[in-house]
């Protein structure tokens, strides 16, 4: 049995805010102004209107506990505690608001403010639980699913597909408007859930180029807690002997690296790149 360390309890404290981020979004700013912009909620809100029986809060819930349910049954194992975890977090989320602070029209009469809030909150979310390999389930559940056991390469973007159908059919649901604000919605969602990713998965890559290359690695090791791998050359003008040290650190990390390099190693060159896309042992891989 998989036990609970450091990094679990972090990594499932990163989701419950995520998810709430993205529940509190969803469900003040987005179900109100029936806003479209994809995925499980923005279906809901279409066919909610559609049948006025069933509220979007209602119908999300339902769809969402009901592709659970079909990923346990087809994917099995490979069906990851997280998602569920997020997908029951996420509707009951939507189930306690909807019950407890029951909304019948919008918050404001600034639909564009509101979309705002609205996408910033669920793509920083969305942002959030991409860092922690996990999801709110949804489409998400589907995308897993045709992974495993279709051929199409690009899944992706069949789901963006499928969320600009969605998006598409408030002009015709609704009116233009509200249309236009879920398609431009949807724009907004994709840039800042980039943006997002790329700031909290953001590391810094140290090429070292050095003599003092044994103070380094200590320091490295011992003091900012990762490790390095090293290279042995010369300088191409003076011939002398050098050390090359490669190494991958966080933003924090990052700053005590550079400023112990300048003070006890100032001949030493360094050239610092971020990166948000590093695959390997001590780092998470995205597939």
């Amino acid at each position: 049995m998989k036990t609970f360390n450091n990094h679990t309890v972090r990594d499932y404290a990163t989701m419950t805010v995520a998810i709430l981020l993205s529940a509190a979004g969803v469900y003040f700013f987005k179900f109100p102004n029936n806003f479209s912009t994809g995925g499980v909620t923005g279906l809901s809100v279409v066919v909610a209107h559609l049948l006025p029986w069933i509220s979007a809060t209602g119908l999300s819930n339902l769809l969402n506990i009901a592709l659970l349910v079909i990923g346990l049954m087809v994917l099995g194992r490979d069906f990851g505690v997280k998602t569920i975890y997020g997908t029951l977090l996420f509707t009951g989320l939507l189930f306690v608001f909807e019950h407890f602070i029951p909304l019948s029209r919008p918050l404001t009469d600034q639909p564009f403010m509101e979309l705002m809030f609205s996408m910033l909150m669920t793509a920083v979310g969305g942002g959030l639980l991409f860092s922690v390999g996990a999801s709110s389930g949804g489409t998400d559940v589907v995308a897993m699913i045709l992974k495993k056991y279709t051929r199409i390469y690009s899944i992706g973007a069949a789901l963006l597909m499928v969320d600009l159908a969605a998006t598409i059919a408030t002009f015709f649901v609704f009116d233009v408007k509200t249309g236009l604000f879920s398609l431009f919605g949807l724009i907004i969602w994709g840039a800042v859930l980039q943006a997002s990713l790329n700031t909290l998965m953001q590391q810094r890559y140290f090429h070292i180029i050095t003599t003092d290359d044994e103070l380094i690695r200590q320091f490295i090791i011992h003091e900012v807690g990762r490790s390095a791998t090293l290279f042995d050359g010369h300088g191409a003008f003076t011939g002398e002997q050098r050390s090359l040290i490669i190494t991958v650190v966080n933003s924090r990390q990052a700053v005590l690296l550079r400023n112990f390099i300048r003070e006890n190693s100032p001949d030493s060159f360094m050239l610092i790149t971020n990166t948000s896309d590093v695959v390997g042992k001590g780092f998470r891989s995205i597939m």
